[in-house]
């Protein structure tokens, strides 16, 4: 047990003590020279993360702002949301409520689409502008095959910019942004990268970032053409939470000094320790294994009683999530991301065998 509950939920996730200390050092200015300094330093960590070829940048923001600010930036009018779970169809709701002509290629809740099924929406129609791709939908913990559908729009659409949610993979699952063609993807500080809710980092490729520039009314606070010289500069656009940038410059070293390959190593064996506890419990996951998120698992109750298994976790010092939206009630979910060890993992396993 420790001082708090820890959370295996799928965001917000456990902050490690070392983390929640560095936010409460003092404030400075953020338009002071140290702290400007930090900024710059922190958009060439990022783009280490992304494994991008220009620079990262991050904002007070959730991700979802920057769901809305890749439509307002990159989209004049017609655009293509892959959605197989909750999260992909809000993306297609924002394109909507952003005035766009928001078409979507959709499948069930728990299935993915498939690149027969991408091949054939690109041949039917008229070019798309831009193709927004939910890489791990938190809803399933259903993970898409992001290099190879990237691979067939640039192959079929060249001209569409790809988009990707990778709200709970950048950190936690393999992403190379330039080397799989990515024009714009995009995270919160609350997921893999295990720091407390309050900002969103992004990545634009250099062709967005053009396309941006042409874009009338794409706003002031997350204007994609802007970002660049801003962050060369060091000059965020607006006041940052500047205890949460501290940590997440602390949380860039320690995946750094982890190996950011070796990062996602540790989340696929996490993975593995659930599914292998899932199957010793007779219990079933959710989906099948080609699609399973390192990430996040979903869990099917099947005989096991919901509150029995939440109290479990609960009088044992950890928190899990219950099933998301129509999957409710036949579901439960494990947020295996962030800095978890195996061993902590272990430890709520086996608080929870039957």
């Amino acid at each position: 047990m420790t001082d708090h509950p820890i959370l295996f939920i799928p965001g917000p996730v456990e902050v490690e003590a070392e983390l929640r200390e560095i936010m409460s050092t003092p404030l400075v200015g953020h338009r002071s020279k140290p702290f400007m300094a930090l900024a710059q330093q922190l958009s060439a960590d990022l783009q280490q993360l992304f494994q991008s070829s220009g620079p990262g940048f991050f904002d007070n923001c959730p991700a979802t702002a920057i769901m809305e600010a890749g439509i307002r930036n990159l989209v004049e009018e017609r655009v293509l949301h892959l959605t197989c779970g909750a999260f992909g169809e809000r993306w297609a709701k924002i394109s909507e409520a952003c005035g766009r002509q928001a078409e979507s290629l959709q499948v069930d809740w728990g299935e993915a689409v498939s690149l027969e099924q991408l091949r054939n929406k690109l041949a039917e129609s008229p070019p798309f502008e831009a193709v927004c791709i939910t890489h791990c939908e938190t809803s399933t913990g259903l993970i898409s095959p992001l290099a190879a559908m990237a691979e067939t729009i640039r192959e079929l659409s060249p001209e569409s910019l790809i988009l990707v949610d990778a709200v709970t993979t950048l950190g936690g699952a393999e992403l190379r942004f330039a080397e799989w063609g990515l024009d714009l993807a995009f995270a919160g500080t609350q997921k893999c990268l295990a720091l407390p809710p309050g900002l969103a980092v992004y990545a634009v490729s250099e062709r967005a970032t053009k396309r941006s520039q042409g874009m009338a009314g794409r706003g002031f606070l997350l204007d994609f053409a802007a970002a660049p010289e801003r962050f060369a500069a060091g000059a965020t656009p607006a006041t940052p939470c500047v205890p949460l940038v501290y940590a997440l410059a602390r949380q860039l070293e320690r995946i750094r000094d982890e190996g950011l390959e070796n990062r996602w190593r540790r989340h696929l064996e996490l993975r593995s320790k659930t599914v292998s506890w899932v199957k010793a419990q007779g219990m079933q996951m959710f989906l099948p294994a080609d699609s399973r998120s390192p990430t996040v698992s979903t869990i099917r109750y099947g005989d096991r009683d919901p509150e029995e298994l939440v109290a479990k976790a609960r009088s044992a010092g950890f928190v899990l999530a219950k099933g998301y939206g129509k999957l409710r009630e036949e579901t439960f979910r494990i947020g295996h991301m962030g800095d978890h060890p195996v061993s902590r993992l272990e430890e709520l396993l086996a608080a929870l065998a039957n």
